[in-house]
């Protein structure tokens, strides 16, 4: 695909009289201009109520200890530290020009309207919906330009690879709360290994689910519109914000989550019998 630039119009006029040079945005302005601190917001709800779901479908806990454990998970875990790691790392890895190439974008008409899709696809009850409509989106986007631009898109975002590197992560980490519970005594590396042996299956699952994401997300997204923004997620600075992004987001929920398995491991081990 051909490169595009994105120009911002030249204060000429006060450049001359004010001598003045417009400074580049910070990375706090740049995240606010994005989806992604719109999107982090919802991170505390979202990893709580995936984990409720996922251990309660796993069939291994009781309901109420599955809620337990999502509520701990819940409250673990600010979206105003997620937002401030993300800030931290784009001012320390991209340039200025980096930035204002980034905010240049999200300040278009198009990127606003993706923004604006990506921000309803991620409130936690569109899961559901997500779910319903598969079957219905998979059979009419089939063989169509939308589709063959999927390929595209997940290279280009990291979906798939991030969501099972984070979800491989966390369920390592939550694996200490569920050993509480059950009889079959491993250690960590024996956990690690059981669990690692899983991302293949892993990521055939997981990459199903972001296909059904990316085509409810953007179904009111035309072909030129979503070949625009696979243009900026592949330009030098698109790349480096999406690689950022998603790099600080991965370590601000997995550098916790073994201390909050230890935790819960604690907080919910029966207690040892008083001995007479």
């Amino acid at each position: 695909m051909k490169r595009f630039a994105l120009v911002k119009p030249l204060l000429v006029t006060a450049l001359l009289f004010a001598g003045a040079v417009q400074a580049a945005p910070d990375a706090r302005q740049v995240l606010a201009a994005s989806p992604v601190d719109d999107i982090v917001a919802r991170y505390p709800a979202m990893m709580s109520q995936g984990i409720r779901e996922g251990l309660k479908r796993s069939g291994r806990l009781p309901p109420v200890v599955a809620d337990t454990i999502g509520n701990v998970v819940s409250n673990s875990f600010r979206a105003a530290d997620i937002e401030q790691q993300i800030i931290t790392d784009l001012q320390k890895q991209l340039t200025d020009a980096q930035l204002e190439a980034v905010q240049d974008w999200y300040e278009t008409p198009v990127a606003r309207k993706i923004s604006a899709a990506e921000i309803a696809a991620s409130a936690p009850t569109a899961w559901q919906q997500i779910q319903a409509r598969a079957p219905e989106l998979n059979s009419k986007y089939k063989g169509t330009r939308k589709a063959d631009m999927f390929d595209r898109f997940d290279r280009a975002s990291r979906a798939t690879e991030s969501a099972v590197d984070t979800t491989i992560a966390v369920q390592l980490g939550l694996a200490t709360a569920m050993a509480a519970f059950s009889s079959d005594s491993v250690n960590y590396d024996q956990l690690r290994q059981r669990i690692e042996s899983q991302r293949s299956m892993l990521t055939g699952v997981v990459g199903q689910q972001v296909y059904d994401s990316y085509l409810y997300t953007y179904e009111n997204i035309g072909a030129q519109e979503m070949n625009l923004y696979l243009g900026f997620l592949e330009s030098p600075a698109g790349a480096a914000f999406s690689k950022v992004v998603t790099n600080s987001i991965q370590q601000a929920i997995t550098d916790p989550i073994e201390s909050v398995g230890r935790q819960l491991a604690q907080f919910l081990s029966p207690a040892p019998a008083n001995s007479q």
